[in-house]
């Protein structure tokens, strides 16, 4: 019998920015490609699907490949693992409940890129938003008064250096993945 593999697909700038794929049509995809278990998750780009393979670097850029044939965009992709996600999601560090903030990871599948990300922690202002290395992601809280694309952190991931490489997601929608 072969052994599956729950992944998560997190698809970076979808539906925003003039990309918009239908989440009947990315399932899709993902069936053609041969995965179990096919869930999209909200309209955002989330995937969630079963494999026999293990190769995670293989699949990512096999998925990446499908997508860009399929949908005409310069696609990008974090893969995890749904027991990986299960980790991330435990060790959230802050009070995913604090009223008034928004709880978010940040995926990175460069380490380099996550931690000159996490170098910003010192300058940030903590009435504004907090962050905190964890295992390949970087944890991040913000107020909601100042909003999501106000921040330093956010004003430095959406340069173009990180595009290839990150995406972040609200902490419940990622337990609603799993």
């Amino acid at each position: 019998m072969v052994r599956m593999t729950d992944y998560v697909a997190l698809l970076r700038g979808v539906n925003v920015g003039g990309i918009t794929i239908k989440s009947a049509e990315l399932g899709e995809l993902f069936r053609s490609l041969g995965f179990d278990g096919v869930r999209t998750v909200l309209a955002s780009g989330n995937v969630v699907f079963e494999s026999a393979e293990t190769d995670a670097a293989a699949l990512k850029s096999r998925i990446e490949s499908a997508l860009r044939e399929r949908f005409g965009y310069d696609a990008w992709i974090v893969l995890v693992t749904r027991d990986k996600l299960a980790e991330i999601v435990a060790a959230f560090p802050f009070d995913a409940e604090r009223e008034g903030w928004h709880p978010y990871v940040l995926f990175a599948s460069d380490a380099s890129h996550l931690a000159d990300l996490a170098a910003l922690g010192p300058t940030l202002d903590p009435a504004e938003e907090s962050i905190a290395a964890g295992d390949g992601v970087l944890y991040w809280q913000l107020n909601i008064a100042v909003g999501s694309t106000n921040t330093k952190l956010a004003k430095l991931a959406a340069k173009a250096r990180f595009k290839p490489t990150t995406t972040n997601r609200n902490l419940r929608t990622l337990k609603k993945l799993l």
